[in-house]
């Protein structure tokens, strides 16, 4: 008993840890931001350092994994997969937090688990029940809620741009949950994680080749030092963290404790870049985090996070 106690106890504060610094992302990006770099330039960066350690989990996953039999078929959902769920959703995210402030966006970004339910039911024609309804209410009252507060504070036009691309990404990394559930089963979550991290950063990498501005590489030490920080603490380590402790205590109780997202992120956001919190700010937070916490107890794990 002491021992199960002991593991859960372990598990939840993996998923904790790793929450608080995919949290973090945001704000980092930010910082980058100071400095003239665009966005597929911190993206570049965030995945240049990432990559020699996405590798590493790729070649441990694939050393401790079980040898299957893939289709054709089944590469290209790998690859397809790799290309909209993290390239896009993750390029969207960094083009969406050059218009709006950090803890909007960590606040819509973390509604894709109701845009998974939206889309079922408009594509795979599955039923919404009436928790879900009561769910997707409370969340998208929450999000209008801290848009319009934003939209107060800042440019409509600046804040509607980000909160556009950054619905992007949400939607789009909603897609990549959805199309990567009949391969997960067969890869396994950690094995498909890591090659799906590793063809991003490929289609990242040829993106800045051909569009970038390598007047961007030239930058002091203080901005590489936050992009690595970026593609390290706040991209390989938390996946590795959450991945291990939705392990030890399973997809609802790693739901629930991943929950401190959204509410870190708007602290860490006051904190460092003096982004104001307003009463509505933490009411919408707390309708989002309600309404998601509702549809994601009530359905099947998924990992990571853009």
């Amino acid at each position: 008993m002491k021992e199960n106690t002991h593991v859960e106890w372990k598990g939840v504060a993996f998923v904790l840890i790793g929450a608080l610094l995919f949290s973090a992302k945001a704000v980092v990006v930010k910082l980058t931001y100071r400095y003239e770099i665009s966005a597929i330039g911190s993206l570049f960066f965030r995945m240049f350092f990432a990559f020699p350690f996405l590798v590493w989990m790729a070649w441990s996953a694939e050393k401790n994994s079980e040898k299957v039999s893939l289709t054709k078929k089944d590469y290209w959902n790998v690859l397809l997969m790799g290309v909209v769920g993290y390239y896009l959703a993750s390029l969207f995210d960094f083009l969406g937090l050059k218009y709006i402030s950090a803890g909007l966006e960590r606040i819509i970004l973390f509604i894709y688990p109701t845009l998974v339910v939206l889309l079922s039911f408009f594509f795979l024609k599955k039923k919404i029940h009436g928790r879900e309804i009561f769910s997707l209410i409370l969340t998208y009252t929450g999000v209008f809620l801290a848009y319009g507060q934003d939209v107060q504070l800042g440019s409509p036009k600046d804040v509607s741009l980000g909160a556009f691309f950054i619905l992007l990404s949400a939607l789009t990394y909603a897609i990549y949950l959805m199309g990567s559930g009949s391969i997960i089963p067969k890869l396994g979550a950690k094995r498909f994680t890591a090659w799906a991290l590793i063809i991003s950063s490929l289609v990242v990498f040829l993106h800045f080749l051909i569009f970038g501005s390598y007047k961007e590489l030239i930058q002091p030490m203080s901005f590489y030092l936050l992009a690595f920080l970026m593609g390290t603490v706040n991209t390989v380590v938390p996946a590795v963290f959450v991945s291990e402790g939705i392990k030890r205590v399973g997809s609802k109780t790693a739901a629930i404790v991943g929950s401190v997202g959204p509410m870190s992120t708007l602290f860490l956001a006051y904190w460092i870049l003096e982004e104001p919190i307003t009463i509505l700010h933490s009411i919408g937070t707390i309708f989002v985090l309600t309404g998601v916490f509702w549809i994601s107890t009530g359905k099947k794990p998924k990992e990571v996070s853009v």
